[in-house]
């Protein structure tokens, strides 16, 4: 929409978390949700919900709330997930594996179009309705496919690789998953999942709130 205000980051890190809950809303017949009941949903709070949406040209209507079905498609065509984006999955280790599997990527937007792998052992077996091709034909995977995710399920020795050879066949967004700090171009868009971080802040917090239940470790 011309003349919209940018919508922040932090913003729109929690659109997806909207839509989710409003799906659910929607696959349980509710017509119009009201800013308290989406943001407990969705783990934040009222105002800022308020906030996000109003980023978006809705505002809700006072005593109603927002209407569930139009919330979802503004929301997804922002994320633009009413679009079809083809994904690469490269290593197809047990999380890649996994990902392959997922059948959640379909109602998101998100088509897994081919898999990838260094591993001749691995090369020429299908997962679900695909079949993993060699890392030496990821170029051309990419090109044919017109692949526009590429997900990076590596070990941290061939993230780096990978991902600037997606980006040379003309990637530009990709979600690495390997534990290790990528660098990529200015123009293409990086997101980082390490789960093993992720659990170490969860340790953090419960640390900070049971230290007595945790035991004592050598240093």
């Amino acid at each position: 929409m011309a003349g919209r205000a940018r919508i922040p980051e932090a913003t729109v890190t929690r659109l997806p978390v909207y839509l989710r809950s409003l799906l659910e809303l929607a696959s349980d017949q509710v017509s119009t949700v009201s800013s308290e009941r989406l943001a407990e949903l969705s783990g934040v709070n009222a105002a800022k919900v308020r906030k996000d949406l109003s980023y978006l040209g809705s505002y809700g209507t006072r005593g109603v709330g927002y209407d569930v079905g139009f919330l979802v498609d503004q929301v997804g065509r922002e994320l633009g997930t009413t679009r079809d984006w083809p994904v690469v999955i490269v290593g197809l280790g047990n999380l890649g594996r996994a990902l392959a599997n997922y059948h959640g990527f379909g109602t998101r937007g998100f088509r897994v179009a081919a898999l990838v792998d260094a591993d001749p052992a691995l090369v020429g077996e299908s997962i679900g309705e695909l079949t993993v091709v060699s890392i030496d034909q990821l170029e051309s995977v990419v090109g044919q496919g017109q692949v526009a995710v590429g997900i990076v399920a590596t070990t941290a020795g061939s993230a780096q690789d990978v991902a600037d050879r997606l980006v040379s066949a003309g990637v530009c967004s990709i979600l690495n998953f390997a534990p290790v700090v990528l660098s990529v171009p200015s123009g293409v868009s990086l997101r980082n999942v390490d789960l093993s971080m992720e659990l170490q802040v969860l340790t953090f917090y419960q640390h900070q709130a049971h230290p007595q239940h945790l035991g004592s470790a050598s240093v």
